[in-house]
Formats: structure tokens, sequence, C-alpha cells
């Protein structure tokens, strides 16, 4: 008996297929991994994630307005927590997997997922990411900024927020429709390379709208050509996670929830995120 891998794209029934299934076909022919349609947003599911996009980049509005020294995490989360009240919004972190808060506090070495707490107090020079996602009528949107706490810290700690961002954009700029999630984490790795940085493996961007994460998996770092082929109509994140050092990362044995994840030889870490929708002309941004 032959034995036949199941395809991941169809086209649609009773209808001729379109340049993009064309496309998608043949990539598919030459073994690279495709999206399957369910991937592929509607104008009306677009829509919808936009909208969660909006309360998302007013909830990072509303910390920026009130981050200072002296203030601790917890109060970055009880701000998260009462903008989306007022705009009737859930945070997607609350709950999720035992999470206990509503907003990812990352703190110096912290790279991602770190816990706000009365104790976590923030001190001028520290470097912060915080990470919200929000559901909005069953869409969501997720972003992460970076703050350095007083506006000032050392030149070696600015360096990384700097290059953390720019590693964002050469990745946004990399983004093409029918390109490779691999293209998008050469790029990112060759800038993060030139300045010795570190880019965490161990954690990736993701699909998004419909769940909290979705396919495909977005590495930051990689080949070109690799991973699965990005097509219009798809949402995912970028979010690269810049290490200061060593790429490796480990979960703090001291964290009862066992979320908070530290660079390995515990120098700083920097990230910032962005939700994207594929177009026929490159990534539109859908949060800020």
């Amino acid at each position: 008996m032959v034995r036949l891998k199941k395809r991941r794209w169809h086209c649609l029934s009773g209808q001729e297929p379109t340049e993009m299934d064309r496309t998608i076909m043949f990539w598919e022919s030459k073994g690279k991994l495709v999206p399957t349609r369910d991937l592929i947003k509607t104008p009306e599911q677009i829509e919808g994630i936009r909208r969660a996009g909006v309360i998302n980049t007013g909830v990072l509005d509303a910390v920026a307005a009130a981050i200072h020294p002296g203030m601790n995490s917890q109060e970055i989360d009880d701000i998260c927590m009462q903008y989306c009240k007022e705009h009737d919004a859930i945070p997607a972190c609350l709950g999720y997997e035992g999470f206990p808060k509503s907003v990812c506090t990352s703190i110096n070495e912290v790279v991602c997922h770190g816990i706000p707490k009365e104790e976590d107090v923030l001190r001028e020079g520290d470097i912060v990411n915080v990470d919200f996602t929000t559901i909005k009528d069953g869409y969501y949107a997720d972003a992460s900024r970076m703050f350095i706490i007083g506006g000032k810290t050392t030149p070696e700690k600015e360096q990384l927020v700097r290059v953390a961002k720019e590693c964002l954009e050469i990745g946004i700029e990399a983004a093409k429709p029918y390109c490779f999630v691999g293209d998008i984490g050469h790029a990112i790795e060759k800038h993060a390379k030139k300045y010795h940085y570190g880019v965490v493996r161990d954690l990736a961007g993701h699909g998004v709208g419909l769940k909290f994460h979705e396919e495909p998996d977005v590495n930051h770092y990689g080949h070109k050509g690799e991973g699965m082929l990005l097509v219009p109509g798809m949402v995912f994140t970028i979010e690269p996670m810049i290490n200061m050092g060593s790429y490796k990362v480990f979960i703090d044995a001291d964290d009862p929830y066992e979320w908070e994840v530290i660079s390995e030889d515990e120098l700083p870490s920097a990230q910032w995120e962005h939700t994207f929708v594929m177009t026929d002309h490159g990534v539109e941004i859908l949060t800020y």
C-alpha cells in the first residue's frame, strides 16, 4: 500500500484555485511547512483582533503614563486590571495555565513571564518588560514594551533595550508575503550577533487572534526558508527576547508558580512585541 502524506492546504470546494492556492500548494509540494486554511483570518476576524489591539495599546499607554521609581510591579498589574474593567476586556494571562496575574512584568535579568509582586519595587535604572494580552469579544491581541525606570540606566542596558527594539523592527522588515518564519529569525539573529547578544531559543512568537497561542511558532533565530510559509490573512506576533549574554535561560526555582524565566548567566534581557496581520504588501501592526 502506498502511504501518502496528508496535505495541510486544501482549495475551497467547487472553486478554481486562486493565485494564493497555487503558491501555497507549490511550496507544500517542495516539502515546506504551509498553513492550514483555518489560520487565514477573515476580514471580520481581523477587525475584531484590531479592536482588541486598540485596547491592548491603551493598557500599555496607561502603564507608560504611571510607571516610575518606587512603585512596585503589583501596581502595574492593578493598572492593567482597571483599564480592562473600564473597557469591557479580559486580561488573557490571568489564570492561564495557573499564571496568577493579569500581566507579565519582567525586570532586568528576568527574560519573560515575570509575576507582579508588591515586594518587587522598581528602582531607577531598572529595565522592565511589560507584556499584556487583551481579549475583547473573543479576539486576542498581544504586545509588550520595555521601560527604563527613571529614564536613565547604564550605557550597556540602554544599548540592549535599543538593539532589542531594532531586532523587532528588522523582523518586521523581513516579514513579507510568502516568506518563511525562518527569514524573520535569520534577520533578527544576524543583527543581535553584531553586539554579541544571545537570542533566546526556548521561547518564540506565535500565531494569535482567535486563541492566545496558535500556529505558527515564530522563532527569532534560524535560517532563511525554514519554518512555516507566511501568507496574507495570517495573524502572529514577533517578540524577540535578546539577552546581554548567553541565549540560555532557566526557570526560577524559587517561583512557586514555575513561570519566571531568567537568563542563564543572570545578565539583563530585553524584549519588544507586536501583533501583526500579513497582507499582500507586508505586515500591518495591530498593536502599539
